[in-house]
C-alpha cells in the first residue's frame, strides 16, 4: 500500500465529507472533492472557509492552505491522482458497492480506499470490486474536524497491510483509531450509543423522564467522566483502592438486576413525536445559534486539556 500521502479524495462532500475535507488541509495535504449534488463545490468551499479559524486555532500543520482544496465535478477524475480515497456517500449499501467497484477501476491498486460508513460492513462494500484488499473502513466520529476517533475495520477481503496503511495515514495526521477484530452493524461507537439511546427513548416513551432531564442526567452526569476515560477504567476507578474486581463483586448482582430491567422501545410515530416535541420545548427558550460554536468551543477546551495533561489513556 502506498506509504506517502500527500493528495486525498474526498468522495462526498456534506457534513462529514466537509469536516474532513477542512481536516486534511489543515494537515498540509492537498485535497481534491467531489459531489454530485447542484452548487456543492460552493458550499464545501464556504463550509471550509467557516472552519477554518478554528483549525487555525487547533494549530495548522507547515504549508496548510485553503488553496490546496480542489473540486472535480467527475468522481473518476478525483480518484485517479489520489494517494488516499476518503468515501463519505450517503448510507445505502447499494450505491456504495457501486461506487466503490467504480473507484476500484481507476485508482492506483496500491491506494486505500476508505468508507466513513456509520454502519455498513465492509465486507460488502468491498464485494465488487476487483481490488478489495485495499477497501476498509475509517468510520470518524462526527465532526471529523475535532473528535480525534476513527474506527479501522477490514472486510473478509481487507489485507493487513491495507489496514496498517490506514492506521499509520490517519495515526500520522493525528486521530486515535481502534482496529475492531470483528465487523458488527454500527461498528464499536455508534452500538454503544445505540444502547444508551435505546434505554433513553424507553424512560420517555414510559413517562419516567423527559428529554430534558434525560440530557441534564448524561451531560451532568457520567458523561462528564465518559469524556476523559472510557466505561471500563471509570468502573475501575469507581471500586476505589479494590479496583474494578470489587467493583464488580460489589455491583455485578445490580448491574445484572438493571440489564434484566431495560426497555425495549419501537420507534413509532408516537414516540418520535413526543420526543421531538419535549426537544423542541427545551429549545424555545434558547438561541439555537450558539449551540454548534459553544459546542466546538468547549470541545477544543477538552481535548487540549487532556493533551496537556498526558495522563489520560
Amino acid at each position: 500500500m502506498r506509504q506517502e500521502i500527500k493528495r486525498v479524495a474526498v468522495i462526498g462532500t456534506g457534513v462529514i465529507g466537509s469536516s474532513w475535507a477542512a481536516y486534511f488541509l489543515a494537515r498540509g495535504l492537498d485535497v481534491i472533492a467531489t459531489d454530485p449534488m447542484p452548487d456543492a463545490e460552493t458550499r464545501l468551499r464556504e463550509t471550509v472557509a467557516r472552519l477554518w479559524p478554528t483549525m487555525q486555532a487547533i494549530g495548522v500543520s507547515v504549508g496548510a492552505s485553503l488553496d490546496r482544496l480542489r473540486f472535480e465535478t467527475d468522481m473518476l477524475e478525483a480518484v485517479k491522482d489520489a494517494d488516499f480515497v476518503q468515501e463519505n456517500g450517503p448510507e445505502e449499501e447499494t450505491l456504495k458497492i457501486d461506487l466503490f467497484q467504480r473507484m476500484d477501476s481507476v485508482a492506483p491498486a496500491d491506494v486505500v480506499l476508505a468508507s466513513s460508513s456509520s454502519g455498513l460492513l465492509i465486507s460488502k462494500v468491498q464485494s465488487a470490486c476487483k481490488h478489495p484488499e485495499r477497501v476498509v473502513l475509517g468510520h470518524p466520529f462526527n465532526p471529523p474536524h475535532l473528535i480525534p476517533l476513527v474506527e479501522v475495520i477490514g472486510g473478509d477481503q481487507t489485507s493487513q497491510a491495507a489496514l496498517k496503511a490506514t492506521i499509520d495515514f490517519y495515526s500520522s495526521i493525528g486521530k486515535s483509531t481502534v482496529n475492531p477484530r470483528k465487523e458488527v452493524k454500527g461498528h464499536i461507537a455508534n452500538r454503544l450509543q445505540a444502547a444508551l439511546w435505546r434505554e433513553a427513548f424507553y424512560l420517555v416513551e414510559q413517562g419516567v423522564a423527559t428529554v430534558h432531564d434525560i440530557d441534564v442526567a448524561i451531560s451532568h452526569g457520567p458523561g462528564l467522566r465518559w469524556s476523559l476515560l472510557g466505561p471500563f477504567m471509570n468502573l475501575h476507578l469507581s471500586g476505589g483502592q479494590g479496583g474494578i474486581e470489587h467493583m464488580l463483586e460489589h455491583l455485578g448482582g445490580p448491574i445484572q438486576d438493571w440489564w434484566d430491567d431495560l426497555g425495549s422501545p419501537t420507534m413509532t410515530p408516537d414516540l418520535k413525536r413526543k420526543v421531538a416535541t419535549q426537544l423542541r420545548e427545551v429549545l424555545a427558550s434558547t438561541d439555537e445559534s450558539r449551540f454548534l460554536p459553544e459546542r466546538d468551543r468547549i470541545l477544543l477546551e477538552l481535548i487540549a486539556a487532556k493533551k496537556a495533561s498526558g495522563k489520560l489513556p
